[in-house]
């Protein structure tokens, strides 16, 4: 039920319908401490309106707030608290999440309108490493986040599949590379040769004019060049899509930059006829207001990443007519998402609006990005293994006799990895620390996991069955628990409406900590008379807190 929506419509009422309903919901606000109840109305901007001090007016308000959901209704100085009647509201909220299960929370906001997502986008021939680890789960947190708010996501992972690099790398493999270690062990083998490239280039310049001839090779469809990208991109795909099966995500496509390469002379027609390309020193711009000019063709004409991306968005609005489009790209790349998008408004596609680059820090190792380039990587493949290895020691020493044991700790160990990216706002730099992630105590995912076992081991012991009706939960030490259960719809809305995940996950570590501590107040199995209210209000913690870590990738093990 709509509780804040109630409030306003009593204070409309007491303004004798005198200031709009909007105005009210805007103005309302919910306290930061709950001994000042749960929700608060600000008299101060309408001491000027109503030529009265905000505390007078705070007085005359009370007695006019009626509402049988109000336990208490009360002036404090210039504001309006207003107190929920605790046992009817709690067993509502607890039979309304009994009811909808998985649903609560799920709108339609998005009225089915698409939303494509460019996520994860690793370059083929490199390893997996860490730092693709925020693209891809910042991306696939959100498309589960919009498809709860009622939009259709379409993730597209935007290989890395074209570009200079593969010259380089072309060269090094003629020069140095050995068929049958590739073969062998392609990924490993493919980035020495990437880094011995870049050592053996800082004596020898003459090597990076090696690399440019060979991507023009590749370019104009040189058999030899062509046939070694096919090789690199197969095996590479390969070896990605087992870490994309540990980390439990799909695409709905994988073209990646090279799909858009007889895509592109389109754009530059476009472009010509709109008579927005210039000449710069050999090289064909767009000239932007108070931006650098996007460069759309060298002076050799090889394209670049922007001709590529503007080919790639008319393309996409045309396949799926997006609603939204979703760049998740890190910060270093606003200057070239700000140029894409506003080329695309001056070649007149209004829906170039609804595109947003969201940005996210860097994965730090030792407080430095981490570099393919210098060989300072950390393999995610390593990494999750570590975690799962980690988890299956803790489980053997607690808990040896868990069924699935392996199953579970592949779900900790992953689980912990993916939350400790997402708990962080997406916009700051996250230190990697293997050890922060995977302990049971504090922000953790094993810590959320742990909490919904725990209220699954008691469902389970009491052989909980949701039936007959909903009992009035007296327990005051409750009310803090289902507050938060209250706020989970609220959360998932902020989640979608700023593009940020964190929203969710800071949400299900606050209602696991009010439920924890419920849990060290209250013997839920002792009191016959209040076992069933009680088991029902564990029952819809559970749902809750499986529903949040299913919105951002992670499972929520019965039993750990």
């Amino acid at each position: 039920m709509n509780y804040k929506g109630i409030f306003a419509e009593e204070l409309y009422k007491a303004f004798e319908k005198q200031m709009e309903i909007k105005s009210i919901i805007q103005r309302i606000e919910q306290p930061k401490h709950e001994d000042l109840g749960d929700y608060a109305f600000p008299c101060f901007d309408l001491a000027k309106v109503m030529r009265m001090a905000p505390n007078k007016i705070a007085n005359e308000l009370a007695p006019k707030i009626q509402s049988s959901i109000f336990e208490k209704v009360e002036a404090v100085g210039p504001y309006l608290n207003v107190f929920l009647e605790k046992k009817s509201v709690a067993s509502e909220v607890v039979k309304i999440i009994q009811e909808l299960g998985s649903n609560y929370g799920t709108t339609n906001f998005g009225e089915g309108g698409a939303v494509t997502i460019d996520l994860s986008s690793p370059n083929i021939a490199k390893p997996f490493s860490m730092g693709h680890l925020r693209s891809t789960v910042i991306g696939n947190a959100l498309g589960l986040i919009c498809e709860k708010v009622g939009y259709r996501p379409i993730r597209i992972n935007h290989l890395g599949d074209w570009g200079t690099q593969f010259g380089k790398l072309i060269t090094a493999y003629r020069k140095w590379g050995n068929e049958a270690q590739i073969r062998q062990n392609t990924i490993k083998e493919l980035l020495a040769l990437y880094i011995k490239f870049h050592e053996e280039a800082e004596s020898d310049p003459s090597l990076e004019d090696e690399g440019r001839k060979w991507f023009k090779a590749l370019e104009e469809g040189n058999q030899e060049a062509v046939e070694l990208w096919k090789w690199f991109r197969e095996e590479s795909l390969q070896e990605f899509n087992r870490i994309y099966e540990l980390l439990g995500i799909t695409f709905d496509s994988t073209n990646g930059e090279a799909y858009y390469n007889d895509k592109m002379q389109r754009v530059v027609d476009l472009l010509e006829e709109k008579e927005l390309l210039t000449e710069s020193e050999g090289a064909m711009v767009v000239e932007l207001d108070n931006l650098p000019p996007c460069l759309i063709k060298k002076k050799d004409g090889a394209t670049l990443y922007a001709t590529r991306d503007l080919a790639a968005a008319v393309y996409r609005h045309e396949t799926y007519d997006f609603s939204e489009a979703l760049y998740v790209v890190g910060n270093e790349q606003s200057l070239h998402f700000t140029q894409v998008f506003e080329v695309l408004q001056k070649m007149g596609y209004t829906w170039a609006k609804e595109m947003h680059h969201i940005t996210f820090g860097m994965m730090l190792k030792d407080g430095k990005k981490m570099s393919t380039r210098k060989g300072k990587v950390v393999l995610l493949e390593e990494v999750l293994n570590e975690a799962i290895e980690l988890a299956q020691q803790n489980i053997e020493a607690k808990n040896p006799s868990l069924e699935d044991k392996n199953f579970v700790a592949e779900r900790i160990g992953v689980g912990a990895v993916i939350f400790h990216d997402l708990k962080n706002d997406r916009r700051n730099d996250i230190e990697f620390s293997l050890e922060d992630m995977l302990r049971v105590e504090g922000e953790t995912g094993p810590y959320v996991q742990y909490t919904n076992a725990r209220a699954c081991s008691i469902l389970r012991k009491a052989n909980y069955k949701q039936e007959g009706s909903f009992q009035l939960i007296e327990d005051e030490e409750a009310w803090p628990v289902i507050t938060r259960l209250r706020g989970f719809p609220k959360a998932v809305e902020r989640a979608a409406t700023e593009y940020d995940p964190s929203q969710v996950a800071k949400y299900v570590l606050d209602l696991s900590r009010s439920f924890n501590k419920y849990y060290g107040q209250v013997r839920i199995l002792e009191d016959e008379s209040q076992k069933q209210a009680r088991l029902q209000l564990v029952s819809a913690v559970s749902i809750v807190i499986t529903e949040g870590l299913r919105l951002l990738g992670l499972h929520a093990p019965e039993a750990m």
